[in-house]
């Protein structure tokens, strides 16, 4: 596999993205990466500083992706949450099955395991994401499925200034149980797919961290990890909606995370696998350390310019 060439689209990404991740893992075992990005700028030089090949491509423009797909044999699907993702899955896997790519490695979410024709939820991303994934079955190409339960990263997205401002982490979540993995490793289990797929190929591996935890006890976890009490209010979900809007987030995230929230307070996010450490060989970081990695995104600016004199 090390002379084959691993296309990884979505490449660039951004908080949360699991790309960037496995694209270093996979340079460092001398795995030959080729990055697609949808413009040329810092990100983009970040990873061919790395050793990728960087094209550009529109995941929306068929011709585009069939260029940069041109000589991989296998690829790895990744893509934000979007409105045109299901057509940009479309476009992806009718190029991956017309040049016969050895394996098609697909990230989404642990709730598609709970959906289908008469059970759904009321996300638009994951609606798309579980048509997609029903057109991946029928396609007949080599497909590996990787479904985190939730990103850590939210807490950054969604919940950093609370924290550094006010010593508290704000979400709609009530006494919902969790258990997020972070993006990093999410990333290390697609990397470890990637460089030798065929095992893998037609499984469904779902991914999580290494504790399922209320908002509560995870604002314990950041209290330990940052050394100053953390407390979890509870925001009412239609507060929390009308912060999002205010925020102008595009409508397709919103009703995405809205969604969320009301999944968390169902406990939907209370699932538990041990799938990570069998694939990557190690315990998934927990929220604490997550929490450490990032302390100075958590921590107030007047302290953490003390800290560093």
């Amino acid at each position: 596999m090390s002379q084959e060439t691993i296309l990884v689209t979505g490449a660039a990404g951004g908080v949360g993205s699991t790309a960037r991740v496995a694209i270093a893992i996979l340079l460092e075992q001398g795995r030959r990466v080729r990055a697609m990005v949808r413009k040329l700028d810092a990100r983009a030089d970040a990873l061919r500083d790395l050793g990728a090949e960087v094209v550009v491509a529109d995941m929306l423009d068929i011709v585009a992706v069939r260029a940069a797909m041109r000589g991989c044999s296998v690829v790895y699907f990744t893509m934000s949450v979007s409105p045109t993702y299901l057509e940009a899955a479309a476009n992806v896997a009718v190029t991956a099955k017309s040049l016969g790519v050895k394996a098609f490695v697909n990230l989404s979410q642990m709730t598609l395991s709970q959906m289908s024709e008469t059970e759904t939820t009321s996300s638009p991303q994951q609606k798309q994401e579980w048509l997609a994934q029903q057109m991946l079955r029928w396609s007949g190409l080599p497909v590996v499925y990787l479904r985190p339960t939730a990103f850590l990263e939210i807490f950054l997205l969604q919940a950093a200034k609370g924290i550094r401002d006010d010593d508290a982490i704000r979400m709609p979540f009530a006494d919902g149980k969790t258990s997020p993995i972070a993006a990093a490793d999410a990333g290390a289990a697609a990397a470890t797919v990637l460089a030798n797929p065929e095992p893998y190929i037609g499984n469904v591996y779902d991914l999580t961290g290494p504790q399922s935890l209320t908002m509560a006890e995870l604002a314990q976890e950041f209290s330990g990890a940052l050394g100053r009490t953390i407390r979890y209010v509870n925001v009412p979900p239609e507060i929390w909606e009308a912060k999002l809007h205010e925020a102008r987030l595009p409508a397709h995230l919103i009703a995405h995370l809205v969604t969320m929230g009301q999944l968390n307070r169902d406990n939907r996010y209370d699932r538990m696998t041990d799938t990570f450490q069998q694939l990557v060989g190690r315990p998934p970081m927990s929220a604490a350390e997550f929490a450490r990695r990032h302390a100075a995104a958590f921590t107030p600016q007047a302290e953490s310019r003390a800290r560093s004199i």
